[in-house]
């Protein structure tokens, strides 16, 4: 499939109808026309020439040299222009005809055919050739309006007609390059270039030639070309592209650094690990502009609705021009007059326009905050959700277990506890080490080290003999009644125990617990106070510590001891009472985000959270969780708003025609108000409000 940049796509419904047209050529079933972002997509075997035959009827174009997107916002802005320059020429002819109009009826008709010429030729020229085709859309409708106007004599109100209706285009084209332009200043974020140190010698080359294993030099101020790992240097760099976090993170040798963070003051050398085209930020730009053209269960329905809405429209006409002067009596051009007035009105822009700039700007704005949503069905979704399912490690809690309780019984407790653990890996071994090098208790070499399964180690730490490990492994000889207690205390607060003894006494025991985040409660009450009705936790964590994580959360249910497969059935449990979303690291709950209404996984950016959820949070927190439902609800209250504003201001003009009220001026105005109104409503969603992300 190739794909081409447009140029003078203005229209959301003759976007669908070329797409129809094109879908009829050779090799043209696949092929989309994409008006949020103004792209044509077709197959390569497909005759370019015949679908920019079909782009030219509405005034389209394929935009040519578009190397580096320059060409293609020139070419918009100069349309813009020249359509602002028509209507004020236009309007100054429509002044100076009223004013001639006084000495010569002839010199002003003339005048007035001029200006609505200049506003609108290429609406009423494809209005023509709409006509011979029997092809009923917007551009048909002015045309048949305009030439019944001017057959009765309506000269001034055609002319009014055929301005504001230009107004209306230069409006509606104005208000989606808005939409656009903020994605395209989104998109920018990508650097061009990087300077490539090769051979000892630095030069300077594109990105996407960039490979895994090559290294690069980035200077203060400059933009990191891809995802690698800093091999010399230390720095601060804002990773606010991927993650949409303002506060810069430092780096050092051996991090992670993203394409497209900038490096704020030091000299970083960089290792890449991924091409451009792999990179994190290749794949959340390349998905945000896939997300803008997914339609919404309200987008479709709309376009639907809109196939059957002009055609309808114009029945309507006919019946206001013949049906009252039949059977009621009364002026035949009165009714001619009130029926042109229906086709005005019947105008589908500003419920086409509806839904989209809404999508667009909900979706660009998250992602400026580093929310990824992969779709306008799926940011639709957000707003409609009830029930919020969260894993635990790692999402409500750190994923990195540290000592909350102590009971020290012996003064060589922390340093047998570090001589064993000390070369230990795993998680729990290095939350003794942490605490043991708070206390900066000494560490001796061990030997003669067993593994005791399931329980713990075995070792010779200074010529005595130690357990370390888990109270299954603790000698029964060691174990009092009073420390029997203890240890029962200790569990039911939800800790996990890691025990020093010998065969003689219990050393001590650390509580250890997997350290809640500082956020979760705050994002919890948020997320309540936004409607989410349900907050459940599901771990595979044991009863009394997902008890504990619950009750300082504030959540509202939890589920212990899961395994993958029955957080799956859980989920699938959860969705028959609600529309439920889960939240997890995109790697181990891979199954349950897929088994949610909506998958949203979290964590800086990984692949497997990207090619997982649909929703990803770019940041390592649930911190912009709450934001994103936030904007999404407000996404879904504009777009209802705005079709109520569409057609309810349609049928107060079509209710003008009772009592014969309706005007041509009125009709127009009443269609380029809703368009208008739909338009700048959308917008509002990239307005940042105080106090919210």
């Amino acid at each position: 499939m190739a794909e081409y940049k447009l140029q003078g796509l203005s229209c959301a419904n003759c976007a669908r109808e070329m797409e129809e047209e094109i879908h009829k050529l050779e090799h043209g079933e696949d092929a989309k026309v994409l008006y949020n972002t103004s792209k044509l997509i077709v197959n390569d075997e497909i005759s370019l020439a015949q679908v920019e035959r079909i782009l030219a009827t509405d005034g389209a174009a394929i935009q040519k040299d578009d190397h580096d997107g320059h060409d293609h916002a020139h070419s918009h802005a100069h349309s813009n222009r020249l359509l602002k320059l028509f209507i004020i020429v236009s309007a100054v002819l429509y002044f100076l005809a009223m004013f001639v109009g006084k000495a010569s009826e002839g010199a002003a008709i003339a005048l007035f055919i001029i200006a609505a010429a200049i506003s609108g030729y290429q609406t009423f020229i494809q209005g023509v050739k709409n006509l011979f085709r029997l092809k009923f859309n917007i551009d048909t409708l002015m045309t048949i309006a305009l030439i019944g106007a001017f057959s009765i004599g309506e000269w001034k109100e055609g002319t009014l007609v055929a301005i504001l209706f230009g107004i209306n285009e230069f409006l509606e084209g104005l208000g989606m390059e808005k939409a656009r332009n903020s994605m395209a200043s989104l998109l920018k974020v990508a650097p061009k270039e990087a300077l490539l140190i090769e051979a000892g010698r630095e030069r300077i080359v594109s990105i996407e030639s960039l490979r895994a294993g090559d290294t690069v030099l980035v200077k203060p101020g400059e933009k990191i070309p891809s995802d690698g790992v800093v091999l010399e240097g230390k720095s601060y760099v804002n990773e606010a592209a991927i993650t949409g976090e303002s506060l810069p993170v430092e780096k050092s040798i051996n991090q992670a650094v993203y394409g497209g963070s900038i490096n704020n003051e030091g000299i970083l050398k960089i290792t890449i690990t991924k091409s451009y085209e792999d990179s994190s930020l290749a794949k959340i730009l390349h998905l945000v502009e896939e997300a803008q053209e997914t339609k919404t269960p309200t987008e479709q329905f709309i376009n639907h609705f809109a196939k059957y809405y002009t055609p309808i429209i114009i029945l309507i006409a006919i019946i206001v021009m013949v049906i009252p002067p039949l059977f009621v009596g009364g002026d035949w051009g009165k009714w001619f007059y009130q029926g042109l007035a229906v086709l005005i009105v019947g105008c589908p822009c500003a419920l086409v326009l509806s839904s989209p700039i809404a999508i667009v700007s909900g979706i660009t704005r998250n992602a400026r905050n580093g929310i990824l949503i992969k779709g306008g069905v799926f940011l639709e979704q957000l707003g409609k959700i009830n029930t919020i399912a969260f894993d635990k490690t790692g999402t409500l809690t750190k994923g990195q277990p540290i000592v909350e309780a102590i009971k020290q019984y012996d003064e060589k407790f922390f340093t047998v506890a570090g001589s064993v653990e000390n070369a230990s890996s795993h998680p729990l071994a290095k939350a003794v080490m942490k605490k043991v090098e708070e206390v900066s208790s000494p560490i001796y070499e061990v030997s003669d080290v067993n593994t005791l399964s399931g329980k713990g180690i075995v070792a010779n730490v200074n010529g005595s003999i130690y357990f370390v490990g888990n109270e299954k492994g603790i000698p029964q000889s060691a174990l009092t009644e009073q420390i029997k207690q203890e240890i029962s205390e200790m569990k039911n607060h939800g800790y996990t125990l890691v025990a020093v003894a010998n065969e003689e006494k219990v050393l001590g025991i650390m509580g250890i617990s997997d350290e809640i985040r500082g956020e979760s409660k705050v994002i919890i009450d948020e997320l309540q106070q936004l409607g989410i009705k349900h907050t459940v936790m599901l771990t595979g964590d044991h009863e009394k510590t997902a008890e504990k994580v619950a009750k300082q959360i504030g959540l509202t249910n939890y589920f212990a001891g899961l395994l993958p497969d029955e957080k799956v059935a859980k989920v699938k449990e959860l969705t028959q009472s609600g529309k439920v979303a889960m939240v997890g690291d995109g790697i181990n709950d891979a199954p349950a985000l897929a088994s949610a209404d909506l998958g949203i996984a979290m964590g800086k950016g990984t692949d497997s959270a990207i090619e997982t959820a649909d929703i990803v949070l770019m940041q390592d927190h649930l911190g912009k969780l709450p934001s994103a439902i936030r904007i999404s609800k407000r996404v879904n209250r504009i777009i209802k708003l705005n079709i109520s504003l569409a057609l309810g201001l349609k049928l107060i003009a079509l209710l003008l025609t009772i009592p014969g009220w309706l005007t041509l001026w009125i009709a127009i105005l009443s269609d380029m108000g809703a368009t208008v109104l739909v338009t700048l409503i959308s917008l509002t969603v990239l307005i940042r409000q105080k106090h919210h992300a």
